[in-house]
């Protein structure tokens, strides 16, 4: 089985929500999975799959807990971390998941190799947006092998 640290950045908690949901599916699959609320990269296992789960906040902005992670990585060299995305949104703004996205292609520059599509989850469509999250992550776990 797998290790994977699931890296959540978040402002009203529901990152955090969807990030307790695909770690206990994880956990029921038989990986081991850690969460990281204030992600820092000395503290995340570098051996393990890193799933980073964000909102976006404000105009397109990166929530306040997990800006000081995306500084850390640029300019680092990533490429032994395999990674997965998922992002929250309202697609009621033209940012709709720019958090997600900007973590993307800072973890991409640093040369990490993205595992799967990422998803992009609207909570206008998808008020309970772990069940979705938890589907996509249920597809990925098939077509990894």
């Amino acid at each position: 089985m797998a290790s994977y640290d699931i890296l959540v950045g978040t402002v009203l908690g529901a990152s955090e929500y969807v990030a307790d949901a695909l770690s206990e599916t994880l956990s029921e699959q038989g990986h081991s999975v850690s969460i990281h609320l204030d992600p820092n990269v000395q503290e995340i296992n570098p051996d393990a799959i890193w799933l980073i789960c964000s909102s976006t906040h404000g105009a397109g902005d990166l929530p306040d807990n997990i800006q000081p992670f995306a500084k850390q990585i640029s300019g680092m060299d990533l490429s032994h971390i395999t990674f997965l995305v998922v992002g929250l949104g309202d697609s009621s703004y033209d940012t709709y998941c720019n958090g997600a996205m900007v973590l993307q292609n800072l973890m991409e520059k640093a040369g990490a190799k993205l595992a799967y599509q990422p998803i992009h989850i609207d909570v206008l469509h998808h008020p309970i947006p772990e069940d979705i999250a938890v589907e996509w992550l249920k597809d990925y776990l098939q077509n990894a092998v």
